[in-house]
């Protein structure tokens, strides 16, 4: 798509370049960038390309910018050394940072909107108490089990005194287009012996992007995409 644009006279070609500047200011709000680079409690949004599943992740949800988004992690600092901690496999880890971007480097990263920063380091702390807890393999909530999702939402959600950060939303395992649920996740509950909690509240790394209390950049110390 072109602009065409016909300058009559001085006075429009000053509104020209007054519309040029608003075009670019607008481009710019579209994905604020701070130029510093990862601190402890920043999270990070990962396009894993894990295959059917992914894909089902990402269909229903898009994430900022039209991006898509099927893992998310925070970032910890350990012994001086930038980490993540995650729900990933078998339970909620900490992984370095070379691992992390080992699987995926189509990430972006994030930082919380906030002036009180010990929302930000309270969040880090609890994140830890839930070290070796089990990934939550059936998505539901308070069953002592988390998601990658999940370990965000419960770690700034305690952070802010119990006052939720991220909002939950029905989840919905069927595919837009056939109006039905994806094959992927039929087998997969099938497996688990367990319904598909479609409905049920929840989130996912793509709704998680898009909340309006994220400011989004790209650090200096990793090559994001």
């Amino acid at each position: 798509m072109g602009f065409k644009i016909t300058i009559f006279d001085p006075m429009s070609q000053r509104f020209y370049y007054l519309i040029l500047s608003c075009l670019c200011l607008c481009a710019s709000c579209a994905e604020e960038k701070v130029d510093e680079g990862l601190k402890a409690g920043d999270l990070i949004f990962q396009d894993l390309d894990c295959g059917p599943m992914c894909t089902a992740i990402e269909t229903v949800t898009e994430g900022v910018n039209g991006r898509d988004f099927s893992h998310c992690a925070m970032v910890i600092e350990e012994h001086d050394t930038l980490k993540v901690i995650e729900a990933i496999g078998a339970e909620v880890q900490i992984t370095s940072m070379s691992e992390f971007l080992q699987r995926s480097n189509k990430v972006l990263a994030a930082r919380l909107k906030t002036s009180d920063k010990g929302v930000i380091s309270r969040a880090v702390k609890y994140s830890k108490t839930l070290l070796g807890k089990p990934y939550d393999d059936v998505f539901l909530l308070n069953n002592d089990q988390y998601y990658c999702s999940e370990l965000l939402y419960e770690s700034f959600k305690v952070a802010n005194h119990g006052k939720p950060v991220f909002e939950l939303e029905p989840m919905t395992f069927v595919d837009p287009k056939t109006k039905t649920y994806y094959p992927v996740w039929v087998d997969y509950y099938s497996q688990l012996k367990c319904p598909i909690p479609e409905g049920k509240p929840g989130l996912n790394p793509g709704s998680i992007s898009r909340s309006d209390k994220l400011l989004f950049f790209k650090p200096m110390d990793v090559v994001f995409y």
